[in-house]
């Protein structure tokens, strides 16, 4: 072995062979909601009581996209992309975090946001088209959701960095779709969160298409996790629609990161049931029986025949999940239907944190022309 070659090798960086994701996506749960065959290696399903309240989660879930979907239809947003089929990935991934974490979410990762703590009708605030965020970020360790591509990966690796560099402990996870991928921003964060160490794990829910554009048309290599081994970043592939698995892989993801190793890419092997948002005619790009076929990957179902075969949920559990989640539902939809009368002096609130001396002044001189407005229409 040449002496540069060898060098390179003894620098302490890992052998490519230990950044491979498994051959075939590890799974626990089968379709049919019955365990796998065989338990994957290096993994633990998690205990019980986690299942039980990721299911009830998941069932919210469910429920709060549909609603919102109801919603768009009604006019009450202005756009909703819907995460119906992906719940298994939105739910284990904010269940995987501790407080002192950070999620950085993607306009589809809705149920996320508001699993992570968010409040539902701040989650929809963009969406709705009132403000660019509804909500108060650093209070939930909720990044804004992100409709660029991939744009918002930087950033949560930046953020990571600076945890390490604070000796805070906490961990980010960046969501990202399969489409994002293909972006720079994407190959960036992953090769400076390789290169600093930086505590973040990237979830790469790959729902089978960008908009329109199959996967195949996105990328030739044989699983997208396969893209983190380029960067020296240790990476998985999961059966996305089974939540167990998701689970498992995604504590060991984030226990990776918060000992000091670094990123960690995982790839979640999912589908996008509905259309891209509610403009969208998915009908146009791919035929009925594709989306049946998944429709029997439900991850909801799946996991719901699992516990309720392993005697980890009743029938009496499923009724009260249910039944929260109409609460939340009918919560969603009496908040959801109160027009908003936005505040013209929200336009210098967040400009500067010490206003300039022309904003105080334009601002004086709003407020002064806006109260003749009101006083004229008195």
């Amino acid at each position: 072995m040449p002496a540069m070659v060898a060098e390179s090798v003894q620098d302490g960086r890992p052998p490519a062979q230990a950044l491979l994701p498994s051959a075939v996506p590890v799974q626990f749960v089968t379709e049919a909601g019955t365990a796998a065959s065989a338990a994957p290696a290096g993994y633990a399903e998690p205990p019980g009581e986690r299942l039980r309240e990721a299911y009830r989660l998941m069932v919210r879930g469910r429920r709060f996209d549909q609603q919102a979907t109801a919603l768009s239809r009604q006019g009450r947003l202005a756009v909703y992309p819907s995460s119906r089929g992906q719940e298994a990935c939105q739910i284990a991934g904010a269940l995987a975090l501790r407080e002192g974490d950070w999620l950085f979410p993607t306009y589809r990762d809705t149920v996320a946001m508001v699993t992570r703590g968010v409040d539902p009708v701040q989650a929809l605030t963009l969406l709705r088209g009132d403000r660019h965020c509804g909500f108060d970020p650093p209070a939930v360790r909720v990044a804004p959701p992100c409709t660029p591509l991939a744009t918002h990966l930087p950033h949560a690796t930046g953020m990571a960095d600076a945890l390490r560099r604070k000796g805070a402990g906490g961990v980010v996870l960046a969501l990202v779709g399969d489409g994002g991928t293909s972006e720079g921003d994407f190959h960036e964060a992953l090769n400076f969160a390789a290169v600093f160490r930086a505590p973040v794990v990237f979830l790469i829910q790959n729902n089978r298409y960008a908009i329109s554009v199959p996967l195949a048309r996105q990328s030739a290599a044989p699983a997208l996790a396969y893209k983190g081994v380029g960067y020296g970043v240790p990476s998985e592939q999961v059966d996305g629609n089974d939540l167990v698995a998701v689970t498992a892989v995604l504590t060991t993801a984030v226990d990776h990161a918060r000992a000091g190793q670094g990123p960690f890419l995982v790839e979640a092997h999912t589908y996008r049931v509905d259309g891209h948002t509610n403009a969208d005619d998915p009908g146009r790009y791919r035929d009925d029986d594709e989306v049946r076929r998944w429709l029997a990957a439900d991850p909801l179902r799946r996991l719901e025949t699992y516990l309720l075969g392993r005697g980890l949920l009743t029938e009496r559990d499923v009724e009260a999940a249910r039944a929260d989640a109409e609460e939340l539902a009918a919560d969603l939809r009496a908040r959801m239907d109160v027009d908003v009368r936005p505040d013209p002096l929200d336009l210098f609130a967040h400009v500067y944190a010490e206003p300039t001396a022309q904003l105080v002044e334009q601002r004086a001189r709003l407020a002064a022309e806006s109260a003749d407005t009101e006083s004229s229409h008195g």
